[in-house]
């Protein structure tokens, strides 16, 4: 029997993979690195893996836009959510001194996430496509003057050196992931709902579809708007609201969003996780 298989952006020792390993523990799932967000959401549509984890948020640096425009262009579903806590680290090649230090590699979000520290240090920072691949880069490169900022878990996969752990600007430094998937089916316990529509642009269209929302007493945990690139100045909003889609309160109220959007798209409904 083929292993369940769960994708993810980045390469081993990525928080995308961690945070798989943690929802999916079970011996018998593998789990499949990607080096692109859009060759993940691929690799989900095309069935080349079952799931996906990806990130959506960041509670000290906020978005990740390419996420939920794919989510957009993608006919897949979230299926559940993850909180992860990331702690940062300072990571070099085991031959290398930290005074010898004056670049540093990792993801635009990791970097942004450690942008005090960056200054504080007087170090160049270089965008890398993956956390766990900055250092997997280092490591290959064998860059003396180069340091990478990543899990400490990182560190001991490609066997280098941690010069100063959780270099966060912010102690509180959670990220969100979704698990995407091909498939959606409902469930009782379910209690988060997401999804993406865009408006007519017209005065009072966003306040009609909020004040639905509001007067049927539905909690909205989110909303995110993001260019439709299509038309200038034109935005699909993203939402996260409580409830249950069989709940006849809340199937009405998106039977009338829908008819009030130019687009519309249930992304799924999942129940919603605890921050650990």
């Amino acid at each position: 029997m083929n292993a369940f298989q769960v994708g993810f952006q980045g390469e081993s020792g990525s928080y995308s993979e961690a945070s798989a390993r943690i929802q999916y523990p079970d011996p018998n799932y593998s789990f499949i690195p990607f080096r692109s967000f859009r060759e993940l959401f691929e690799g989900v549509e095309n069935s080349t893996v079952d799931l996906a984890v990806v990130p959506i948020e960041n509670s000290t640096e906020g978005s990740v836009n390419e996420t939920y425009d794919l989510l957009v262009e993608k006919p897949l579903y979230v299926i559940g959510e993850i909180y992860q806590k990331i702690h940062h680290c300072l990571i070099i090649d085991k031959n290398s001194s930290p005074d010898g230090i004056s670049i540093v590699y990792s993801h635009p979000q990791a970097l942004a996430q450690c942008r005090k520290y960056i200054q504080k240090k007087h170090l160049e920072s270089i965008p890398m496509y993956d956390t766990a691949g900055s250092v997997k880069f280092i490591k290959e490169t064998h860059n003396a003057s180069a340091a990478a900022i990543a899990s400490k878990h990182s560190a001991q996969i490609y066997d280098m050196k941690v010069v100063e752990e959780d270099i966060e600007d912010n102690s509180n430094n959670f990220t969100r992931f979704l698990i995407i998937s091909k498939i959606y089916d409902s469930n009782a316990d379910d209690n988060k709902i997401s999804i993406i529509f865009s408006i007519p642009h017209t005065p009072g269209s966003l306040y009609s579809i909020l004040q639905e929302f509001a007067l049927r007493n539905i909690n909205l945990t989110k909303i995110e708007s993001r260019p439709t690139k299509n038309i200038p100045w034109e935005y699909y909003f993203f939402v996260d609201l409580e409830g249950n889609v069989n709940d006849d309160k809340i199937s009405t109220s998106l039977l009338s969003v829908k008819t009030a959007t130019i687009f519309f798209k249930l992304l799924g409904s999942y129940k919603k996780a605890e921050i650990r």
